[in-house]
């Protein structure tokens, strides 16, 4: 049978237990039932992360395209580079055609001739025709003109007639662009698709629509034939208008393979195609030396199209890092290059239901490899080196069988998988070191637990800072830390004993820590430390609240000593479902409604008047009101930008605390809120929380209290949640107390006898 994770114990442990005693043994083995939940709680969220993967990896939820996208172009960009077809050339408009250098001009008119139509850009339309026949003649494939001649010529009707003439004689090698364009009109945006001039469309002329798809992450992704059925309408006259793409090589009467996929394979960025300078056609120096009087061009497809930035024809595509972007002119280079290999880049699962169960089972296996390791580090790095190799093998499946799997999410998923065994390893750990540290103080003196722990040096580091809090720590010279009683983010607090005093009585310490430790931070604290100092010792004169006996600074860090109540709770009288008599509650109500009196004559709204700070003291069995660490930020103005900055901060208990006071406004009558908050549950047995409340906000309650109308209508009008209508004082509220107390006929010893219980009855609160 397999041993169960109790510890991280050796052999030598277990065998120096054994010697002793096996009775704490008994107690480590019962840790081990939480950590099987931890460990089920790893298993269950690696399967909630293989479902859920497997569901993102078919939601076509944005975010998801969005992750998919980015892992497609990082393979293009890790890939590079690579040489594209050689039968594909871009004539482009490139800046040096449209600034041809003046030498040109000024060496040989006859030069000047040649580039005349060229001279502006837009260009003449006769310059195309001259190209148009040129390429031609020299034995082109094709001639796709990436340009959108949709409106008559700017330099007159005779150059839309050479262009037109061109057309007609040698329309069967050209293919012209069609664009769809977002109108807005006073019903709203339309796409419609706009032609070439009608003079234009003659003879064999071919006509394709140039844009591509843009996909969630703003670049060019997919073929330009994915495009039209996104904008599908009932217009016939556009119904037979192929792509661009499909049109140049309709045109060249080049048989392709049907794509299998929709998707570009970019063969790389700008430049990656070869271009010749639009202007080098129609230069004869250039003609006949680079372009060997055209053969060049011989059985090409040539397309023309802008790639100067002048154009305004540039888009981000997935080859190239984003901000960049490339000409509409090379996509449509890269796309042609696509359809004539075959290499449109695929989903290598189709349907929707089977790529879903691949990522499921794919994660879940995973999963599986990662358990065979037993610590949670080794989990993780497993997690990580096998989505590593999930995405190298998306990565090889891209590029050489143009297949695209399920990358982003699997791979997250894998990772996350990793990471929840690591944070249940982590949990286990604390669970096991918070264990092992209750059962050091429960049986401090067995000789099992002395070694075990002297073997454990993590644990002998914890129990070293938790002694060494209440090691007997003197402060200021006298003040004896012999307990801790709690802490928080920005401060502490111990019992100590007084040394200097006979019989070295008990009292409470406060340590402040301040936030800042920078000098400036320092100081603000030490101010805002005297000026609290000096409000507890104001209100420590009252013999309800705990004198303040001492305060002080030490290294930096605040000290306040107050008197020691020994005492309980309230909270244990109020006990919950379980609601005590109407003249017990009335005298709870008297007694703290006569210290609230006393704290707003001083200026003071204590903030968090709750049960379990009020303690009612055995001495005497008086409430005493504790914990005053709300009241400076009431008392004590902003060093700066009072103005700016009215409120308060928002402190204090659920259910206690009045609406007005969780917005950072207190007023003094929301202390006595919280007193009738206070009586409310000493009548239901109810907290605060649990009571509901009407359309108005207003708390329904009396219809769960055995108590006198009268006494009924005080306690609500002291939770009134408007301020307004609330009782504006302590003073008014006990007012109308003390005139229901004097008007009953009722036997107050029961208040008497309810009061005068044996303190040995009820546990004992230290604070």
């Amino acid at each position: 049978m397999a041993e169960e994770p109790t510890s991280t114990l050796t052999k030598k442990n277990v065998s120096a237990a054994n010697r002793t005693s096996t009775k704490p043994i008994k107690v480590l083995n019962t840790a081990s039932r939480p950590w099987r939940k931890i460990s089920r709680l790893g298993h269950l969220l690696t399967g909630i992360f293989a479902v859920g993967a497997a569901w993102l990896s078919v939601s076509g939820w944005g975010l998801v395209q969005l992750m998919e996208n980015q892992t497609l172009s990082t393979f293009f960009q890790l890939r590079g580079s690579i040489i594209p077809p050689e039968n594909i050339v871009i004539l482009a408009i490139d800046d040096q055609s449209i600034s041809i250098p003046e030498q040109y001009y000024k060496t040989d008119p006859q030069q000047y001739a040649y580039l005349e139509s060229l001279k502006s850009f837009p260009f003449q339309r006769s310059a195309y025709a001259q190209i148009i026949e040129k390429l031609t003649k020299a034995g082109v494939r094709a001639i796709a003109l990436d340009i959108v001649f949709d409106l008559p010529s700017s330099y007159g009707t005779e150059d839309d007639r050479q262009f037109q003439a061109a057309l007609q004689k040698y329309g069967s090698k050209v293919t012209l662009a069609a664009l769809y364009e977002n109108f807005e009109t006073h019903q709203g945006t339309f796409i419609q698709l706009t032609l070439p001039h009608e003079a234009f469309q003659t003879g064999t002329v071919s006509m394709g629509t140039v844009n591509f798809p843009l996909e969630i992450d703003g670049k060019v992704h997919r073929l330009a034939r994915e495009f039209s059925p996104l904008v599908a309408n009932d217009d016939l006259s556009t119904a037979n208008v192929p792509s661009f793409d499909e049109a140049v090589l309709a045109t060249a009467q080049i048989d392709y393979p049907q794509p299998k996929g929709d998707r570009i394979h970019f063969w790389g960025g700008e430049g990656t195609f070869q271009t010749i300078p639009l202007w080098y056609v129609l230069d004869p120096n250039n003609w006949d030396t680079y372009l060997e009087q055209g053969k060049f061009f011989q059985d090409k497809i040539v397309l023309i199209g802008a790639t100067a930035k002048l154009a305004n024809d540039y888009h981000p595509v997935a080859i190239i890092p984003t901000p960049e972007k490339m000409s509409g002119v090379e996509i449509h280079a890269n796309a042609i290059a696509t359809l004539i290999t075959g290499k449109a880049i695929a989903p290598a699962i189709n349907n929707p239901l089977l790529r879903s169960l691949f990522v499921l089972i794919l994660v879940s296996g995973t999963s599986l490899i990662i358990t065979r390791s037993n610590r949670g580090t080794t989990r993780v790095f497993s997690s990580i080196g096998l989505a590593s190799i999930w995405g190298g093998v998306s990565y090889f499946s891209f590029v050489y069988g143009q297949l695209i799997f399920p990358t982003a999410i699997p791979m997250i998923a894998i990772v996350f998988s990793g990471l929840s065994y690591l944070g249940t390893e982590v949990a286990k750990e604390k669970l096991r070191t918070r264990r092992l540290i209750d059962i050091f103080h429960r049986y401090k003196t067995s000789p099992v637990v002395q070694e075990i722990i002297s073997q454990q040096d993590d644990l002998q580091d914890l129990l070293d800072q938790r002694d060494l809090a209440v090691s007997g720590k003197i402060l200021a010279g006298r003040y004896k830390i012999i307990k801790v009683l709690g802490s928080g983010g920005f401060s502490e607090t111990y019992i100590a004993e007084d040394i200097q005093r006979p019989g070295n009585p008990h009292c409470v310490v406060k340590q402040l820590k301040p936030a800042n430790t920078q000098s400036q931070g320092i100081e603000l604290a030490r101010r805002l430390f005297n000026s609290e100092a000096q409000i507890l010792e104001k209100l420590g004169t009252h013999s309800q609240i705990p004198q303040l006996l001492a305060y002080f600074e030490q290294d930096e860090e605040f000290y306040l000593i107050q008197e020691y109540i020994i005492g309980h709770c309230l909270s244990q009288e109020l006990q919950s479902n379980q609601g005590i008599i109407e003249i017990a509650v009335i005298e709870i109500v008297r007694e703290l409604l006569h210290i609230l009196i006393f704290l707003h004559e001083n200026g003071v709204i204590h903030r968090d008047i709750k049960p379990t700070n009020i303690i009612r003291r055995h001495s005497d069995q008086k409430l005493v009101l504790i914990d005053f660490g709300a009241v400076k930020e009431v008392t004590i103005t902003p060093p700066q930008d009072s103005e700016q900055n009215p409120f308060t901060i928002g402190i204090g208990t659920k259910g206690y605390a009045p609406s007005e006071q969780c917005f950072g406004r207190p007023q003094y009558n929301s202390d006595v809120y919280a007193v009738g908050m206070i009586g409310i549950k000493a009548l239901t047995g109810i907290t605060p929380h649990e009571l509901h409340r009407d359309d108005q906000g207003e708390l329904l309650w009396s219809n769960k209290a055995l108590a006198s109308h009268a006494f009924i209508r005080i306690l609500t009008k002291m939770v009134v949640d408007d301020t307004k209508e609330r009782y504006f004082s302590a003073f008014e509220a006990l007012k109308d107390i003390d005139e229901l107390v004097n008007s009953q006929n009722s036997n107050y010893s029961a208040s008497q006898n309810y009061l005068s219980l044996d303190s040995s009855e009820l546990p004992t609160k230290l604070w």
